[in-house]
């Protein structure tokens, strides 16, 4: 029996209920044309103040997929994750927004969830997205070296500080504090800050740790590049490890703009590249630490095997497993159950806020192939084997 399959330890925590309203919710996921009407339509109701939606969506997607729509209100979930060993990385997942007055009052968000998670294990890990700090446009006009004007400037500076002040903080309370990666056209600013932040706070330990998305073209590059920089400078790094998620945008705007494909060419060559990442980081763990984000069986096995073929414990420090919310709760605790480093990604926000995230969920899911498919197929063999005690 493959090992990821005791769904008796997956759904300990789920009432019949629970999995009724989940097989039902991934159902209507399973279809990509109700699920692309359904996010258009959702995305309408919900920015325009229908309740009653708002309160659908709040005992659905929502439940499903966030901890609540405060951190206090996400705590619930925080403490029962825990008990079982797994920790919960807080996702304040406002999404699409691109005044200053929001980067100002998210980046203050982010510091007060590094503040509320001091002294807390369950809490092992802080986490931001580079553009709920900056526009994404002016991202890209750093990144491609674009004479900024003045006004541009200093706007940039004003993402610097964001970055630093939160950076700075983690330092201080010595949590860990994940960048995550976002579109092609944005990252290399993003890269290149993650460098100087890591520069700066990782000289005793990885406290930054920027992400690797393995379904991109030229990373492991980058990575063996930039582990050469480190060791000049002699501080140490932080990866997040993940195949991706923009692959249609990035495919569409690269078909549309005349440029090379950023994304590997198949769904095998992006599994072979996450896997050679994985050998990369095994290889080089005096100086790198990893947090594989992954709702891949294979890779989440061949992980372990490495680890056992190094003789490192299964709770090394310089490794994490982790999966979303709400997804792939037969990895996540088996691994807590088998004493590895793993975490769920907990979003929270208001529910007209989280909307965006919601339908990405959705549609992702609709879109990897087999992944709701697995999802069914785990509640309704947990579903049979409760009836049948």
């Amino acid at each position: 029996m493959p090992i990821f399959n005791d769904t008796k330890v997956a759904f300990a925590d789920k009432t019949d209920a629970q999995l009724r309203k989940a097989y039902w919710m991934f159902r209507m996921i399973e279809q990509p044309t109700l699920t692309s009407l359904g996010t258009s339509v959702l995305n309408f109701t919900v920015h325009n103040d229908f309740p009653f939606v708002t309160g659908i969506v709040k005992n659905t997607l929502f439940a499903q997929f966030c901890g609540g729509e405060t951190r206090e209100e996400s705590m619930k979930v925080v403490k029962q994750l825990f008990k079982r060993g797994v920790g919960s990385i807080f996702d304040y997942s406002i999404e699409g927004k691109e005044d200053e007055a929001t980067f100002d009052a998210v980046c203050k968000e982010i510091k007060d969830i590094v503040k509320f998670s001091v002294g807390n294990p369950a809490i092992p890990f802080i986490v931001f997205k580079p553009t709920a700090f900056g526009r994404i446009d002016l991202y890209e006009a750093v990144g491609k070296g674009v004479e900024l004007t003045t006004s541009q400037k200093e706007e940039w500076e004003r993402v610097v500080r964001r970055f630093d002040e939160v950076c700075a903080l983690c330092h201080e309370n010595d949590k860990k504090v994940m960048v995550d990666a976002e579109e092609t056209w944005m990252q290399d600013s993003a890269d290149q800050l993650c460098e100087e932040m890591m520069e700066k706070y990782n000289q005793e330990k990885p406290i930054v740790w920027n992400t690797i998305q393995m379904y991109r073209t030229g990373r492991l590059e980058y990575m063996e590049a930039h582990l050469q920089r480190a060791r000049e400078k002699n501080y140490f790094i932080g990866y997040k490890i993940v195949r991706g998620a923009y692959m249609e945008k990035e495919r569409a705007r690269a078909a549309e703009r005349g440029y090379a494909d950023p994304i590997q060419p198949t769904k095998d060559a992006s599994d072979k590249n996450y896997n050679a990442g994985i050998d990369f980081v095994m290889n080089h763990l005096d100086k790198v630490s990893a947090f594989f984000g992954t709702h891949n069986e294979i890779s989440s096995e061949l992980i372990m095997d490495k680890m056992k073929s190094k003789s490192l414990e299964n709770g090394n420090p310089h490794v994490y497993f982790g999966q979303l919310y709400g997804m792939s709760d037969n990895i996540t605790f088996y691994l807590s159950d088998k004493g590895y480093n793993v975490a769920k990604y907990l979003p929270y926000g208001p529910v007209k806020d989280v909307v965006p995230y919601l339908t990405r969920r959705a549609q992702e899911n609709t879109s990897v192939a087999g992944q709701t498919g697995r999802e069914l197929g785990l509640i309704k063999k947990e579903l049979e084997r409760r009836k049948k005690q």
